[in-house]
C-alpha cells in the first residue's frame, strides 16, 4: 500500500528518493481538510483568481479544469487545484452561506443550524426569536383575554415554525 486507507494520503518508504515530494503533497491535503471551510458549494468552474488555500465545494456541472469533479472539494494550492473527493460525514463551513455543510455519503446538504434558523430535513422549524406576548393582567371579560393571549402564542408559534399557518 502507497497511500493511507481514508484519504489517499501520500506514505514515505525506506530509501525513496524525493521523500519531500510525497511529504509536501500529504500535507497540503492535510491543510485543505482540517481548516473546513470553502468559499461556496455553488461554483461549477474554477474562479478567476483563487487566492492559496482558498477551497470550494465543485457543484454539479463542473467545467474547466474542475471538469469531473463535481462534489469534490477543490482547493488552490501552489501547484494548482488538487481535489479531496467527498466522504460521508464531511462537513464544511461555506462562506457565502453562512452555515455548515455536511456529506451524506452521496450528496452535500445544507446543515441544520442556519443564521435564519433551525431546519429539520430542509424545512426551517425554528425561526429568529419574535417579541414577548404580553401577560394577561385582569380584564372584565376573562374569555375575551384568554382568546386574546391563545391568538397571540399560535401566532408567534406560527412564525417560527413550530406549527402550520
Amino acid at each position: 500500500m502507497d497511500e493511507t486507507p481514508r484519504w489517499a494520503l501520500p506514505l514515505l518508504f525506506a530509501g525513496q528518493a524525493q521523500k519531500e515530494v510525497f511529504h509536501n503533497e500529504a500535507l497540503i491535503l492535510i491543510d485543505a481538510l482540517l481548516h473546513g471551510r470553502v468559499e461556496s458549494a455553488d461554483a461549477a468552474t474554477p474562479p478567476m483568481a483563487p487566492a492559496l488555500g482558498q477551497c470550494w465545494v465543485v457543484a454539479a456541472g463542473a467545467a474547466e479544469d474542475w471538469a469531473g469533479q463535481a462534489g469534490a472539494i477543490a482547493c488552490w494550492t501552489e501547484g494548482g487545484w488538487r481535489f479531496v473527493p467527498a466522504r460521508a460525514g464531511m462537513t464544511m463551513d461555506v462562506a457565502d452561506r453562512g452555515h455548515r455543510i455536511f456529506h451524506d455519503g452521496l450528496l452535500w446538504r445544507d446543515g441544520a443550524v442556519r443564521s435564519d434558523g433551525l431546519y429539520h430535513n430542509d424545512q426551517r422549524v425554528v425561526a429568529s426569536r419574535q417579541g414577548a406576548i404580553a401577560t394577561p393582567d385582569g380584564g372584565a371579560v376573562i374569555d375575551v383575554e384568554a382568546r386574546s393571549t391563545l391568538s397571540a402564542i399560535l401566532t408567534i408559534l406560527r412564525a417560527h415554525g413550530l406549527i402550520a399557518g
